[in-house]
């Protein structure tokens, strides 16, 4: 007859069967998903093959430095341009927005100059004075000095712009100097301009609607300028900061073998208090709308009101909350009577971590070199997509004021653009530079590079992060199985694993990154379309997009989880990735209480750490740069923001408490698969002893007969 506990290892796999061999992780393996490997190799060949092809075709300077109408980067060494760093618009009001001005499309002449004009002044009365026209000659195109040309004749063939307006340098680029006068747009002292038309006048606001967001844009560059100082000056202390979230973090993590027992006891009354004072709290509501007129009145009759409020003085509402929380707290006591012990099991597994870590102090810096393969990641990524971006020709198009000329946006040559019958058709179209593309076999395929970096990026962080992950289960896995701790721990546990990972599991961690890299991609791809469909107006389609991006995300939260104890696997048996990943899942199948219960007391005592970590460094900063500190008021900076560095501090303090503790979830995880699969594998006999520490077995009441019980 099979029985309830037969049928339940049926659904979930067998148990482990004890191996008197198994000393812990396995030296003697062999590699593991050999095809994987060599199509994460071949992948990473073919990603150098893209990044040198983008080099040898990609050319930065179009990011760094701005083209004239003739395709020439200004300010570029080695150029006719050299000396020329700014581009000026003959005619900025052409210009409908920044955005076509960034994306060098605004259908007017544009030039390289040494400085952006400073001050007013026409064309018309340029030629008036020798001076004032030496002056003009430098905003007109280069070799213009044909003063015999009439100023009709240099307006057609845009020789020289038709005027000039006192203009400030931004990103490159010469713009109108607007400023604003109690509440009036004014360019100079005046709110009107000669526009070299002859004696007629425009308003400044013609100039604004071709440059009225590059002022917003030049106040956010002000900002970014003040925020640069503040960092100048206050980055010693940002640092001493840093270095104080780490000794805290460290701290935090020492303490945990002593205190975890304690915290998470207080954390239990703490939710207890909060929730007797809602009870009373709700009483005291409840009992004082007594004499209160219509507080009497049922939610039924009162039906919905869209004021919420209106609820709050209904006896009724107070009396639903009271019962709801005595509930609440009636099953939260009853959880905590069945589950005392698994909860005492996750505090002694808590504590045995932070021996661990002692154990293997080199664990804590460890995340230092993860962090460094990351950034080589994204530097490669970063340099690659830059390359890739800027590796197009120089696309000229005829631009015309003309609404009539159907040769508008058409490509064209500016050498032989004159020669063609589009100037005759449409007097005032010029080929300019638009912008930079091409159609050529690698133009076609370069929306497919692009799209190749990001996925091996995503395909390479991920490796990163998992070969980080299987470094840590070894070294931690080495620790739990040592039946004499430190004795039998090998001399250097993190490098052994790192080296057994990198050997044989190449393959293995490449086969789960990959997993994890494409659903990553596709959630790319759901937030690209969800931004494409928001001008559309369709509630259907985004209905059906959110729910998409709901369930890839929820299915690339399941994979980090199946990855992370696949890989405890990996680094403990040496099997292959679907192997470890369904003996894993299994193994937390037959123990799923147990599993929940830890899972949710390591988060709460890893997310305090971190509340402590960032509140402390926070407020600390907080007080030391905002001035009120007054010991040390006279050492402060002088800021422009104080909340730079304190936010800085915030920020920098998350990532190193992350850091230190992402070792120490990692260690508890490992601890407690060794754990589960310890009880399946031992009985605590002579032959089969717990490896276990005397704590965990004396919360299991356990106990290991005849032979020397784990330290």
């Amino acid at each position: 007859m099979v029985t309830e506990e037969d049928n339940f290892y049926g659904k979930h796999g067998e148990p482990q069967k004890y191996d008197p061999t198994f000393k812990g992780p396995i030296h003697n393996r062999g590699c593991t998903d050999i095809i994987c490997c060599l199509l994460f190799i071949i992948a990473i060949i073919g990603y150098f093959i893209v990044g040198i092809v983008a080099w040898s075709h990609g050319d930065p300077r179009k990011v760094i430095y701005p083209t004239d109408s003739l395709g020439q980067f200004c300010g570029q060494a080695g150029t006719v341009n050299e000396k020329k760093p700014l581009l000026f618009y003959f005619n900025i009001m052409k210009c409908a927005s920044p955005l076509v001005l960034l994306q060098f499309q605004c259908p007017t002449t544009q030039i390289c100059v040494e400085k952006c004009p400073n001050r007013f002044m026409t064309f018309i009365k340029a030629r008036t004075s020798k001076d004032d026209l030496e002056y003009y000659k430098q905003f007109c195109k280069p070799g213009f000095n044909d003063t015999m040309k009439s100023v009709p004749e240099v307006m057609r063939d845009e020789d020289c712009p038709a005027m000039l307006t006192p203009s400030k340098p931004f990103i490159r680029r010469c713009f109108p100097a607007l400023s604003t006068s109690k509440g009036v747009v004014m360019i100079g002292n005046s709110t009107t301009f000669d526009a070299g038309e002859g004696n007629k006048t425009r308003n400044v606001t013609d100039l604004l609607e071709g440059a009225k967001k590059a002022n917003t844009v030049l106040e956010a560059r002000q900002v970014a300028m003040k925020i640069f100082e503040d960092y100048t000056v206050s980055w010693y202390w940002i640092i001493i900061a840093l270095l104080a979230a780490m000794i805290l973090s460290l701290i935090f993590v020492v303490l945990l073998r002593f205190l975890a027992g304690i915290m998470v006891w207080v954390m239990i009354i703490l939710v207890f208090a909060v929730l007797v004072y809602g009870i009373v709290h709700c009483y005291m509501e409840y009992a004082a709308l007594k004499s209160e007129q219509g507080s009497d009145v049922s939610i039924k009759d009162l039906g919905f009101q869209t004021d919420l409020r209106v609820y709050l003085h209904l006896r009724q509402t107070w009396l639903a909350f009271m019962i709801f929380l005595i509930i609440l707290i009636l099953i939260l006591i009853l959880v905590l009577i069945f589950l005392r012990k698994r909860l005492l099991i996750a505090i002694a597994l808590i504590k045995e971590a932070s021996r661990a870590i002692g154990h293997v102090m080199s664990s804590l810096v460890f995340p230092l070199f993860t962090f460094f393969l990351l950034c080589l990641c994204m530097a490669y990524w970063a340099i690659t997509a830059v390359f890739l971006s800027t590796s197009n020709d120089a696309v000229f198009k005829v631009f015309a004021n003309e609404s009539a000329c159907n040769y508008t946006t058409v490509t064209c040559d500016p050498e032989t653009f004159n020669t063609t019958n589009i100037t005759t058709l449409c007097p005032e179209a010029k080929c300019l530079f638009a912008f930079y593309g091409g159609e050529s076999k690698y133009h076609k395929y370069l929306i497919f590079f692009q799209f190749y970096n990001v996925f091996l990026f995503f395909w390479l962080a991920n490796f990163v992060i998992a070969l980080g992950q299987v470094t840590l289960a070894g070294a931690f896995a080495s620790y739990y199985w040592a039946f004499k701790k430190p004795d039998d721990m090998p001399a250097f546990p993190l490098f052994a694993s790192l080296g057994r990972a990198i050997r044989y599991h190449t393959g293995s961690l490449a086969f789960g990154s990959l997993i994890l890299a494409i659903v990553q991609v596709i959630r790319v791809l759901l937030e690209y379309l969800d931004h494409k469909l928001k001008a559309a107006q369709n509630s259907c389609a985004q209905f059906m997009l959110k729910c998409l991006k709901c369930c890839f995300w929820c299915l690339e939260k399941f994979i980090k989880f199946l990855n992370r104890n696949a890989y405890i696997m990996v680094a403990i048996y040496g099997t292959n990735f679907c192997t470890s990943a369904r003996n894993a899942f299994m193994l937390l199948m037959r123990n799923i209480i147990r599993v929940a219960v830890l899972d949710k007391v390591t988060d709460f005592l890893l997310f305090l750490g971190k509340l402590l970590v960032v509140g402390a460094v926070g407020v600390l900063a907080f007080f030391f740069f905002s001035g009120r500190i007054k010991i040390v008021k006279d050492t402060v900076p002088v800021l422009n923001y104080y909340w730079v560095p304190i936010l800085t501090v915030i920020v920098g303090s998350y990532l190193i408490a992350h850091g230190f503790f992402s070792v120490y979830a990692m260690c508890v995880d490992t601890l407690f698969l060794c754990f589960l699969e310890d009880l399946e594998r031992n009985d605590g006999s002579a032959e089969r002893p717990y490896l276990m520490s005397l704590e965990l077995q004396k919360v299991l009441n356990k106990k290991n007969t005849d032979k020397p019980q784990a330290e």
